[in-house]
This record gives C-alpha cells, sequence and structure tokens, in this order.
C-alpha cells in the first residue's frame, strides 16, 4: 500500500539531470524539470526536497544492455550516498533501462525529455508499490 508521502523521482546523466515529483499524496508522478549536472545539483536538490517536502528519492537504476553496471552508476551510487548521509532520507535504485527512449516516444525529444524520463522511473516504483 502507498503510505500519502511525496516522492521525487532522478534520471541521471553526466550532463543533465531529469527531475519529477509525485503529487501529495504520492500516487501520480510528474515530470519536473532538467537542471545541469553541475557543482550546484545537490544545492538544488537540497532545496527542492525542503520546499516540496519529499519524503523519499528514488533514483534510475542505470545499467547497460547486459545487466550490467555503466559509467553512470558510480555517480548514482555516489549521489545516493550524499542524500543518505546529508538530506537522511530513503533513497531507491529502479531500473530505468530505456526511460528517456520511451520519454522520447511518448512526446518526442524537447527540453523536458530527462524530466519525462524521471516521470517514467517514479511511476514504475509507484507502480511497485500498489501492487505490493
Amino acid at each position: 500500500m502507498l503510505a500519502n508521502m511525496k516522492r521525487m523521482g532522478i534520471d541521471f546523466g553526466s550532463k543533465k539531470i531529469g527531475i519529477a515529483l509525485s503529487d501529495d499524496s504520492g500516487v501520480m508522478a510528474f515530470p519536473h524539470a532538467v537542471v545541469p549536472n553541475d557543482e550546484k545539483f545537490f544545492s538544488y536538490l537540497e532545496a527542492l526536497v525542503n520546499e516540496r517536502k519529499v519524503k523519499e528519492i528514488i533514483i534510475g537504476h542505470s545499467l547497460n544492455n547486459q545487466g550490467a553496471p555503466n559509467q553512470i552508476h558510480t555517480a548514482v551510487e555516489a549521489l545516493l550516498l550524499d542524500i543518505t548521509l546529508h538530506l537522511g532520507i530513503p533513497v531507491h535504485l529502479e531500473p530505468e533501462q530505456y526511460s528517456s527512449k520511451q520519454a522520447a516516444q511518448v512526446q518526442g525529444k524537447n527540453g523536458l525529455l530527462d524530466a519525462s524520463a524521471a516521470a517514467l522511473i517514479l511511476d514504475s516504483y509507484l507502480t511497485k508499490l500498489k501492487n505490493k
């Protein structure tokens, strides 16, 4: 059963990071923003978590075509550790192979593509919670 809480989805890329947020009840995922992957990202993330009262973060678990961790995976693990240590909220990994490709098929390639991919990642996690 879904707990009534705000959640965030993250599609982590080497240049850009897509962010999605759930509704206040934590049932539906919506694209929020695409931000540069730079030294300001964590400060942005922390401010957004506090402003929107996010209680849980779901990050796309990046794997290659054989199902093994790819080069982004190390950066995702570092982000997961930073969130856990500095924000103290639960973080979960959700398989995300082809989330950007799926988002492009749904909406076409535009400025919110990575945010839409983050929404697909978050929606996948929420669907699993609903079905438990």
